[in-house]
């Protein structure tokens, strides 16, 4: 009888059926820590089951069906009717409702509100980045309107709604909504303030009339934005509802929708305004001032996508590697693989520690965390998201041909990796907005050295780091041309304080090493060989 040519071995099970969050020690730690021990019990468990929601099988074909069926623009009905919606697979609705009911638009006024969102946040991003951007925009958006008393009593309760409805109504009428966010022109980019799309004040008292064209609009099946526009008194924020109080159809004209590198089972469109009715959000000329804690909330978001996004890629490496055998053994037991997943793994849960460590200076609330804030944010932005991508790339490779097929998933991660990078500010808007601040809030950089001078003492290789960036920092003349890398110096000063004082020595001892300690090389795998890397590897191992 003739040999079967169709035995399968060797090849590596899936990695489903876990629990994303409790599998992921430095998360799970990270939330502990930044949890009152009262609460802790409580946090743990809910994101632990929507850990083992995210790691399950179906949500995770919910995922793919997602991405592998992009949004489809409807311009217009069968009869010649202007429509401007947006048609969803079914399994986006799905991964929406989970997202919303796990509290990811909830944030602002629950106990450790933060902290247990961007957990969450983290954990959801492993699944499909996409369904990310509505509720990112809809958590982000609640500051802004908190600028106006009035429209916050009116909209802050259906954004913080666990409740998702998808029908497009008046949203006084529905049990939950959601926000966009329209403030980049093809003039324009980053330049906001150059932008041209005007706004006609009505009778009514704080209500316009908008005319324009939007480059760029997040999430354009959403029940309401928020969108600059040039009012009589300068650049000026509005909410801009897509359905009117009395059931009318706002004029907001979807032109196309966005065809992106990654991200794809999300709509991103391009719309115009024409007689457009507004709420003015905030006073007119304060556009920016306004909006600026909607963007400072997102740029967050686009820290804690991209440690998700890390996550996972790091968690399929170690799972692949942790099944596939090569040359006589398990590819983990490999001295160079493992110095590869180690490396890998110290940038994942570097990003992960920061990202929670600023998410808990957002429930604390007191001047000395918002001071950390403003010059950590965009520092944190800046590195974090450019790290995504190298890390994605890196994690795909590890599992050789089958990481460039698309059923391994891995090329969906690595096309996702650098969207984090540009949106809410490329990586030049960030790193001068680090400058900016070390110019004109010397508050901020006090309380980044008190946060970083915590771990002084304890290891010799971060001590001389921040002896580093104390010396650039005392001279910021030409600081323009050198700012990426003093803002890479900030991030990566403040991931080595924070793993320092809180991950295991042997993960400490790996970045230091690494990334202080001058004998890591440019490419990852190039940790020093006298590491405890099996160590680091197993604590970045997903169990399933």
């Amino acid at each position: 009888m003739a040999g079967s040519t169709h035995t399968v071995t060797n090849q590596v099970p899936p990695l489903v059926g876990y629990d994303v969050f409790s599998a992921d020690r430095a998360l799970a730690a990270a939330v502990g820590r930044h949890c009152d021990p009262e609460m802790r019990e409580e946090v743990l468990g809910e994101l632990a089951a929507l850990g083992r929601t995210s790691g399950s099988a179906q949500v995770q074909e919910w995922g793919r069906l997602a991405n592998d069926n992009p949004p489809r623009l409807l311009t217009h009905d069968r009869y010649g009717n202007r429509l401007d919606e947006v048609e969803f697979h079914p399994s986006w609705h799905r991964l929406l409702g989970k997202g919303v009911s796990a509290g990811l638009t909830a944030a602002w006024d629950r106990p450790a509100g933060h902290v247990r969102r961007a957990a969450a946040f983290l954990v959801w991003t492993q699944v499909e980045a996409g369904n990310g951007c509505p509720l990112s925009m809809t958590h982000a958006a609640v500051p802004a309107l908190r600028t106006d008393p009035d429209l916050a009593a009116e909209w802050e309760p259906r954004l913080t709604s666990m409740v998702y409805d998808r029908e497009l109504r008046p949203a006084h009428l529905k049990a939950g909504a959601l926000f966009g966010m329209a403030m980049t022109e093809k003039q324009g980019g980053s330049d906001v303030r150059a932008n041209t799309t005007s706004a006609r004040p009505l009778a009514e008292d704080g209500t316009y009339e908008l005319t324009g064209h939007k480059w760029f609009c997040s999430a354009p099946m959403s029940d309401g934005f928020l969108v600059l526009a040039q009012a009589p008194g300068g650049l000026t924020c509005f909410l801009v509802p897509r359905v009117l109080q009395d059931g009318t159809r706002n004029v907001f004209r979807i032109q196309r929708l966005k065809d992106k590198l990654g991200n794809r089972s999300n709509a991103s469109g391009e719309v115009e305004f024409e007689g457009t009715w507004a709420r003015r959000v905030g006073e007119e000329g304060r556009g920016v001032r306004t909006i600026i804690e909607m963007v400072a909330a997102t740029r967050l978001d686009c820290v804690l996508g991209s440690a998700g996004l890390m996550r996972q890629a790091v968690a399929q490496a170690v799972h692949h590697c942790t099944h596939r055998e090569a040359f006589g053994g398990k590819l983990l037991d490999k001295p160079l693989m493992r110095n590869v997943l180690a490396d890998l793994a110290l940038e994942s849960e570097a990003a992960t520690t920061l990202a929670l460590r600023l998410a808990a200076a957002c429930d604390d609330g007191g001047e000395q965390e918002r001071a950390l804030l403003r010059i950590a944010v965009p520092a944190a932005k800046y590195w974090v998201t450019k790290r995504c991508a190298p890390v994605a790339v890196e994690a795909a490779e590890c599992l050789g041909g089958n990481g460039y097929v698309e059923e391994s998933g891995m090329p969906r991660l690595v096309r996702e990796s650098p969207l984090n990078s540009v949106w809410e500010g490329a990586g030049n808007v960030q790193a001068l907005d680090v400058v900016r601040v070390l110019q004109r809030e010397p508050g901020a950089l006090d309380a980044y050295l008190r946060e970083v001078g915590q771990a002084r003492g304890a290891d010799h290789r971060l001590d001389g780091a921040i002896k580093d960036l104390l010396t650039e920092l005392a001279d910021l003349e030409g600081v323009e041309a050198r700012a990426r890398r003093l803002a890479e110096r900030l991030a990566l000063v403040l991931q080595g304080s924070l793993l320092v004082r809180f991950a295991p020595p042997q993960v400490a001892d790996a970045f230091c090493a690494g990334r202080f300690g001058g004998d890591g090389g440019a490419a990852f795998g190039t940790l020093p060989h006298t590491l405890d890397l099996a160590s680091v590897v197993e604590r970045a191992r997903p169990v399933s």
